[in-house]
């Protein structure tokens, strides 16, 4: 057996072990603590050991405004799309999949695999990219959804500065991105993993080994679909990820990346999950025009929590798939390919379903229609 496929096998191995397990965690927040660890600890520590496990070029500064182009780009592409979907225009439904789908989450979706498949030089690469995502979900998508809100109720649009203060705050204190920074002084310092005290190097290493483990178990423990909205769902993620290979083969066509880890780590990368932070913004809201009483609401929380549910064991999916098959994936035909599939598969249902009630209309149409009855009656 290929040695990729063997550990596309192991890796769900573990998510299987997870969903054993999920009868011993029924409280939310026993899986919550598990998802703390790996953000807080297991990956801040992974990522500092891969920078400081490569040599810092001027290339890697690029690449967070690369994430962010790609970001931008699903921004302003995906509110054409929708409809396709079965996702009405001007809707709550509609501005918050328009808010989700853009964003990026590789933390738990992308990262544990791109280590395990491409090794530390990839992954400090992901780590640099996922900066400008982050910058994007945390700060322009919170003022694209204010802007939103204030549009739906007709109230004045001032922005709170404040909140935007706390959130670059939160932005610049969130542990993978101290650890990023500090790994980067360090590195311009000179300093590399091997210069830095044993003690501290050692630690460093048993935090990183438990990344992958409890990210697979967690995906196993997490894991739960729901039945409402599926089929509006399911399209907008199978063409969310048809567009993003589109999207990135164009980055890897136009950036002439002739290598295939570099373009592994393109794919994986953009084939992330829709990032939590989104939902923050929606829910943040959602509680304000409770406490304020407003009738419409601007998101619909139902739909965000569903998006990310699906989100998450679609992307590890694709992103293992594409993983097993290694760089035979990554030809420019054969990701062309795969991306009009995924993107025929992600509209077929809508456009079947509008079919279905255009001739179920008809139907009715010529059941009650006064010509239609007096035509049969002088028949």
């Amino acid at each position: 057996m290929d040695v990729s496929l063997q550990k596309t096998v192991g890796f769900l191995v573990f998510i299987g072990i997870g969903l054993l397990l999920k009868v011993k965690f029924r409280q939310k927040e026993e899986t919550t603590g598990i998802k703390k660890i790996i953000l807080n600890l297991a990956l801040p520590a992974t990522i500092f050991i891969a920078l400081l496990s490569v040599e810092l070029k001027k290339e890697l500064f690029l690449l967070p405004f690369l994430a962010l182009i790609l970001n931008l780009l699903l921004f302003f592409i995906f509110p054409f799309l929708l409809p396709l979907c079965g996702i009405k225009k001007d809707t709550s439904e509609y501005r918050t999949a328009s808010l989700l789908i853009p964003s990026l989450a590789p933390g738990l979706s992308a990262f544990p695999f791109i280590l395990e498949y491409l090794g530390d030089g990839a992954l400090a690469k992901a780590a640099m990219a996922d900066l400008g995502n982050k910058v994007f979900v945390l700060i322009i998508l919170y003022i694209v959804a204010m802007n939103w809100f204030y549009k739906v109720h007709g109230a004045s649009s001032s922005l709170h500065i404040s909140k935007i203060r706390d959130l670059l705050k939160v932005l610049i204190a969130e542990p993978v991105n101290l650890f990023i920074i500090a790994a980067l002084i360090l590195l311009g310092f000179g300093y590399h993993l091997e210069n830095l005290p044993v003690v501290f190097s050692e630690t460093l290493k048993r935090l990183s080994l438990l990344m992958t483990p409890l990210v697979l178990l967690f995906i196993g423990l997490a894991v739960s679909i729901k039945k409402g909205q599926f089929q509006k769902i399911f399209s907008m993620l199978m063409l969310r990820a048809g567009v993003v290979i589109l999207i990135s083969t164009l980055f890897i066509s136009l950036g002439n990346i002739s290598f295939g880890t570099d373009r592994l780590i393109v794919l994986a990368f953009s084939l992330s999950a829709c990032s939590f932070w989104p939902f923050a913004h929606i829910a943040a809201i959602g509680l304000r025009e409770q406490q304020e009483g407003r009738k419409f609401k601007t998101f619909s929380n139902t739909l965000a929590i569903n998006i990310l549910a699906l989100s998450f064991p679609m992307s590890i999916i694709l992103i293992l798939g594409m993983f097993s098959f290694g760089n035979t994936i990554t030809k420019l035909p054969v990701l062309v390919i795969i991306s009009v599939s995924l993107i025929f598969f992600g509209i077929t249902p809508g456009l079947f379903q509008k079919w279905r009630y255009s001739n179920k209309k008809n139907l009715v149409e010529k059941k009650y229609r006064p010509d239609f009855k007096n035509a049969n009656a002088e028949a």
